[in-house]
């Protein structure tokens, strides 16, 4: 087994011959979009073939997203073998995605797991709780548990289980929890840098190559609402 935090580039926490983990930071986004802004995609393979000294075109495929205002660890993979593996085992659901967020109200109870039916608006970009049976609409299941609080804020961790759009997002704020500076989903303020209080912490899975555990953690944003509790006793 491999455990893995910051490494040579400051946002790279894993990289080896077929894979490279990267901590997103909020404002970023992984491909491209409408906005014509530059991709992690791209900047990543400039540093690719850079460090490399690569010639022509360097292969880098996406495993998985975040959202832009979400920070955390997010895979990308160095060859075709890597990357059709890794989508693979997205799709089995053998990548575990663990997941810290801030948010404005304690859970009640402080730990469980929650399941809802998921309905994307395209128009809006939003997803919504709708009832079991509406056209259309998803599974979406997680598992949280409070790990600290604050005086007006608190910290979970969650476990996903599944991955449908701001799923995270959408059943916190059914719950009544809604995520630090998440104004679409019911917060009362944005942060200024537009960011959500939402951190991708941990991932695990097996290397698709090699076969060994991995295990990585993403370290925290600077923000200051991520360093009110006390972390340091958390696994």
């Amino acid at each position: 087994m491999h455990e893995f935090g910051m490494n040579t580039h400051p946002a790279v926490l894993y990289e080896d011959n077929h894979l490279l983990v990267v901590n997103k930071q909020a404002g970023e986004i992984v491909q491209g979009d409408r906005t014509g802004d530059e991709p992690m995609t791209g900047m990543l393979k400039s540093y690719l073939k850079n460090r490399y000294n690569k010639p022509g075109e360097v292969f880098l495929g996406l495993v998985h997203r975040l959202d832009r205002p979400v920070s955390g660890a997010v895979i990308f993979a160095k060859t075709s073998k890597a990357l059709t593996r890794m989508t693979a085992m997205v799709k089995d659901r053998s990548i575990a995605k663990t997941y810290w967020a801030v948010v404005d109200a304690c859970p009640v109870p402080e730990s469980a797991l929650l399941v809802h039916f998921l309905k994307k608006n395209e128009s809006l970009n939003k997803s919504f709780v709708v009832k079991e049976g509406t056209a259309g609409a998803k599974r979406a299941e997680l598992a949280y548990r409070l790990l600290a609080s604050g005086k007006t804020l608190f910290l979970l961790e969650i476990d996903l289980h599944t991955g449908r759009h701001h799923q995270i997002r959408a059943q916190l704020a059914a719950l009544g929890c809604h995520i630090n500076g998440d104004l679409k989903y019911g917060a009362r303020r944005s942060n200024p840098d537009g960011s959500i209080s939402l951190h991708a912490r941990y991932l695990e899975f097996i290397h698709p190559v090699s076969r060994e555990l991995i295990r990585i953690t993403a370290p925290l944003p600077e923000r200051p609402e991520w360093h009110i509790f006390d972390t340091e006793k958390q696994p």
